[in-house]
């Protein structure tokens, strides 16, 4: 088997740039690497997520119960790894995911009470990495960004047009919840975490690369 190393993160922290700076090093270096990312927007077993994301079921996410949205996005990586890199992570490849079943915890645990978050860990264990037969992660390094920071990137993203925000960017009290459950979630499952900003500005990109190349490093 190959290695299942996830980047998450919350949103605008930069998940798939570092995604992409990581993956050519670790190129550079004679690894061979298979980028994946979720949602697969590209793919038919999105779908449910993008009507989610667009508010087709409802304008605010916690009118979708965190194990019916949960299992939009478990679906969709099911698709994926079936159809696209089960091939290469059987044969030794490097897997290299930017979000995985560890961004259902981040975004979905948090519309339960805090009583029931374990038990939904728990859940997401059991369906994703049991039922449906994805890989365990071997490594889960977490994006840490402070939210007024994130906030000021995405807006960049979006050239200030705060319409092209999907229900989730859009709300911010959901958003500033998602760093508690993600906090939860990396203690329960020993991520690595990563900072990147210095409490006011993102830090230089190279800085970040260089500290989750060495994560990466310490756990081959």
């Amino acid at each position: 088997m190959g290695k299942l190393i996830v980047i998450d993160g919350l949103d605008g922290s930069g998940k798939s740039t570092q995604s992409d700076l990581v993956a050519q090093a670790l190129r550079q270096q004679g690894k061979k690497v298979r980028q994946i990312s979720f949602p697969d927007y590209q793919q038919p077993s999105s779908s449910l997520v993008k009507m989610y994301l667009s508010g087709v079921f409802s304008e605010n996410p916690d009118d979708v119960n965190a194990y019916a949205a949960g299992s939009f996005y478990a679906v969709d990586r099911y698709a994926s790894y079936k159809q696209f890199w089960e091939k290469d992570y059987r044969e030794g490849s490097l897997i290299l995911a930017t979000r995985y079943a560890t961004s259902n915890a981040i975004h979905q645990m948090g519309k339960l009470p805090r009583s029931e978050w374990e038990n939904y860990l728990k859940w997401i264990e059991d369906f994703e990495y049991h039922k449906l037969g994805l890989p365990v992660p071997d490594l889960v390094i977490f994006l840490d960004m402070n939210r007024a920071v994130a906030d000021r990137l995405l807006s960049q993203r979006y050239q200030g047009d705060e319409s092209r925000k999907d229900i989730h960017e859009k709300n911010m009290a959901y958003l500033q919840h998602c760093r508690d459950t993600a906090g939860f979630a990396g203690r329960y499952w020993h991520w690595k975490k990563v900072d990147c900003d210095d409490g006011s500005m993102p830090l230089p990109l190279e800085q970040i690369t260089a500290k989750i190349l060495e994560l990466i490093a310490k756990a081959d």
